[in-house]
């Protein structure tokens, strides 16, 4: 069984609208309540920074720092896990670059070579409102919805996503640029080539040990069962060949499509045009055509089931991040939810403006109030 990663103890210096705040935080479920703009995403925000990227909102990080403060924040955490107590810090610096490279991360008081070492330590995964428009949004959404999911069980994918979207920003300024420079073209379509078919494999992959712990959830459960699959050419393609063949088709599909995307002032094909499929498999029925609150049931058996794969693939429980959760979903739900939650084993915060939609989990999880900078105990 994955052994628990939880945090123990949350320090925030000029986050969003906490000048400075230092809660102790117990293992198993938070629940954080409070009004409307109190604060209460901003705390999952906070903890959702102590992974890879711009954190759960994609904000830059100038947005990130507090209104009257110097321009910079902090965060902290005291983790408790199978390897005992580790100390993470993270934050940029007043004036520093609001880029992902002016973000500097501490492990044990020592600099971090990049953000993608915190996870060796813990790996996060959230569920939010805005992702409630993930099947019926664009595309770009989903895909950005699957790498997230790649990366809690591969950490090597946020790099290769990065350098694969800085090859292809290369070809699209030389495509722009109306450059017919051979050289320069092929030397970035290797790099997009290699890169972009293990991106794919990546994600097939992913899809293919996320369908199979799907398949575990009970046929009538509150969750229904999803089908996941990928819609692209590369993802295709490294399920039936070897990598070493789909990388050279994928870079003769770029060398001849050079005269077409120069004309499109972008590249027209490769992992960056791929999407991820749903279905409500009790009903036969695309996800984007479901109810809301059959999508709602639909995702969130999708984000458990992920955690309860992450929890396997790198022998730590996840720590899930439920902003807003009770409220989206019926009594018999939340029920059944909190019940998962509690067999996962893992670390999970919840908000909520009702305290008492949680009320169920009363002597079982730690309550907190969220009140425009303060944190304290609800009951």
């Amino acid at each position: 069984m994955p052994v628990q990663t939880h945090i123990s103890k949350l320090t925030l210096t000029n986050f969003r609208n906490y000048a400075a705040l230092a809660i102790d935080l117990a293992p198993g479920a938070v629940v954080f309540s409070g009004d409307n703009g109190a604060g209460k995403t901003n705390l999952l925000e906070a903890i959702s920074f102590l992974t890879p990227g711009r954190g759960l909102r994609r904000a830059p990080y100038a947005d990130v720092a507090r209104e009257g403060g110097d321009g910079g924040f902090a965060l902290h955490a005291r983790l408790d896990g199978p390897d005992g107590q580790i100390e993470i810090g993270t934050g940029i610096s007043g004036g520093d670059s609001a880029g992902e490279g002016g973000r500097r991360v501490r492990i044990n008081g020592a600099a971090a070579r990049s953000t993608e070492d915190m996870l060796e330590w813990l790996r996060v995964v959230w569920l939010t409102p805005a992702m409630d428009a993930l099947f019926t949004g664009p595309a770009a959404d989903r895909r950005r919805f699957l790498d997230r999911l790649v990366l809690a069980i591969d950490p090597g994918h946020g790099q290769r996503a990065l350098d694969y979207e800085k090859a292809m920003r290369g070809r699209n300024r030389l495509l722009t640029e109306g450059s017919r420079d051979d050289r320069w073209f092929d030397a970035i379509e290797t790099q997009m080539a290699e890169t972009g078919v293990a991106i794919a494999a990546a994600r097939a992959e992913m899809v293919r040990l996320l369908a199979a712990m799907i398949d575990k959830l009970p046929d009538t459960g509150p969750f229904p069962q999803a089908d996941i699959g990928l819609s692209g050419e590369l993802e295709a393609a490294v399920t039936t060949a070897p990598a070493v063949d789909v990388e050279e088709r994928f870079r003769r599909t770029l060398v001849e499509g050079r005269d077409r995307d120069r004309a499109a002032g972008r590249t027209l094909e490769g992992p960056h045009r791929s999407d991820l499929v749903v279905r409500h498999r009790p009903k036969a029925m695309p996800a984007e055509l479901c109810s809301t609150g059959e999508q709602k049931a639909l995702l969130v058996g999708i984000v458990l089931s992920h955690a309860r794969l992450t929890g396997e693939m790198s022998g730590m429980t996840p720590i899930l991040l439920l902003d807003e959760i009770a409220a989206h979903l019926d009594g018999g739900r939340r029920a059944a939810l909190f019940s998962i939650l509690e067999e996962l084993n893992c670390q999970a915060f919840m908000t909520g403006t009702d305290a008492a939609l949680f009320s169920s989990l009363k002597g079982r999880a730690q309550f907190l109030t969220v009140d425009h900078g303060t944190v304290g105990p609800t009951f």
